[in-house]
């Protein structure tokens, strides 16, 4: 079975949260090794740092409405998805892998609405460049 069908499965399984969000989670996995230079096992924290990075860049001012339309309102809910997709076999964990590593890391309107910023310095037609 393909991740993709895996998926649909638990988002229709848990409709806590969307299946974007699943795909959203993989995706700032993949954003947090690349910028992190790593191979191999991200910490959670690692990945919400990611996952705030990611949504920031990609969503700007709109991320935390975004986040809320896929059901998640605090960072214990990307642990939930992660162990979601730990449980169907799409993610792996080590045994200092816990649940509790996702829970009040970060506050949604601290890093999502607070923390954004526009820069106003860069040319609107200069293409955006990675951190």
């Amino acid at each position: 079975m393909n991740d993709r069908i895996r998926l649909k499965q638990i988002a229709k399984e848990d409709t806590r949260y969307h299946i974007e969000a699943y795909i959203f989670v993989l995706e700032a996995l993949n954003y947090t090794r690349q910028n992190l230079n790593i191979e191999g096992h991200v910490t959670g924290r690692q990945l919400l740092g990611g996952i705030r990075n990611l949504g920031l860049e990609r969503y700007g001012a709109m991320c935390k409405m975004v986040l809320e339309h896929w059901g998640i309102t605090k960072t214990i809910d990307f642990g939930n998805i992660v162990i979601n997709m730990v449980n169907t076999g799409i993610l792996s964990k080590t045994p200092e892998d816990s649940i509790d590593d996702f829970a009040d890391v970060y506050d949604f309107d601290d890093a999502f609405v607070k923390g954004y910023r526009v820069d106003i310095t860069k040319d609107k037609n200069e293409p955006r460049r990675k951190k």
